[in-house]
């Protein structure tokens, strides 16, 4: 059951690097149970508010709430995905340790993990068809087996909310799948996730809800009134370049938004 109170709630969020504002004055509100896509141009500051509203970055002004309270004092309901470029991938570590890291959150940093705790991880890796891998090196995996890990990882946090930056880039289309399966079963069960994402021709079929963001917030909304052309080209501007399958996947939503009025 999704809880009454938003999700995520930001407000007048401002980040700048060295004095120069990447994100000014963002305010938006995401209810609780919303597959939501993050979308904009490349420099839009799609990563910088997801790292912002977590914490990781320091907030010129603004605030960032969680389920009505402090996101800091929610950090145990929050889960995170970071794009695979920031991982250190030659760090000699394997599978099953990986995702257990995500059981230190419920843990506490003293306390090693258990009998429940490895089970649970195994639960998570067997959800994204990584349990044979367990004993295998981060390092000698693909791609998208990696992704699929870390993916497993955050599902082990058993959060309410999620931040996920880019996890499709780089995997293949089986990888891809299985991972927009699962964040589908997260959302049905009420839980949140927020996904960085880049590819428009997938968006309508992807995600309910949209943020559309160019350094300023340009929209936030369900997938049906935000994926528009008027929409699009008010976040891309004259960086838009409508493809064909872009072009099929304004008409699909428009279609799906003329079934939602009816």
């Amino acid at each position: 059951m999704s809880d009454p109170l938003p999700a995520l709630e930001v407000h007048d969020l401002t980040v700048a690097y060295h004095k120069k504002p990447v994100l000014w004055g963002i305010d938006f509100q995401v209810p609780a149970g919303k597959l939501v896509g993050v979308v904009g141009p490349n420099g839009a500051g799609k990563s910088t508010l997801i790292k912002a509203a977590m914490g990781l970055l320091p907030l010129s002004s603004g605030w960032v709430q969680a389920f009505g309270a402090p996101l800091r004092d929610q950090r145990h309901r929050v889960g995170y995905v970071p794009q695979r470029e920031e991982i250190d991938w030659d760090f000699p570590v394997n599978v099953m340790d990986v995702v257990l890291m995500g059981r230190y959150g419920k843990l506490g940093w003293l306390k090693r993990p258990g009998r429940r705790d490895r089970e649970i991880a195994r639960a998570c890796l067997e959800k994204v068809r990584m349990l044979p891998y367990a004993d295998r090196q981060i390092s000698n995996l693909s791609g998208g087996q990696q992704q699929r890990v870390f993916l497993a990882r955050a599902l082990a946090q058993e959060s309410d909310l999620y931040f996920m930056d880019e996890p499709f880039a780089g995997v293949d289309a089986a990888t891809e799948e299985a991972i927009i399966g699962l964040l589908r079963e997260l959302c049905r069960e009420g839980r949140t996730v927020l996904v960085v994402h880049h590819d428009l021709a997938s968006v309508p079929d992807y995600f309910d809800w949209l943020v559309l963001l160019n350094l300023r917030l340009v929209g936030c909304g369900p997938t049906t009134e935000m994926f528009t052309p008027a929409m699009l080209s008010k976040t891309y501007g004259g960086q838009l370049t409508v493809m064909t399958e872009v072009a099929q996947a304004l008409a699909k939503n428009e279609a799906l938004a003329r079934e939602t009025r009816h």
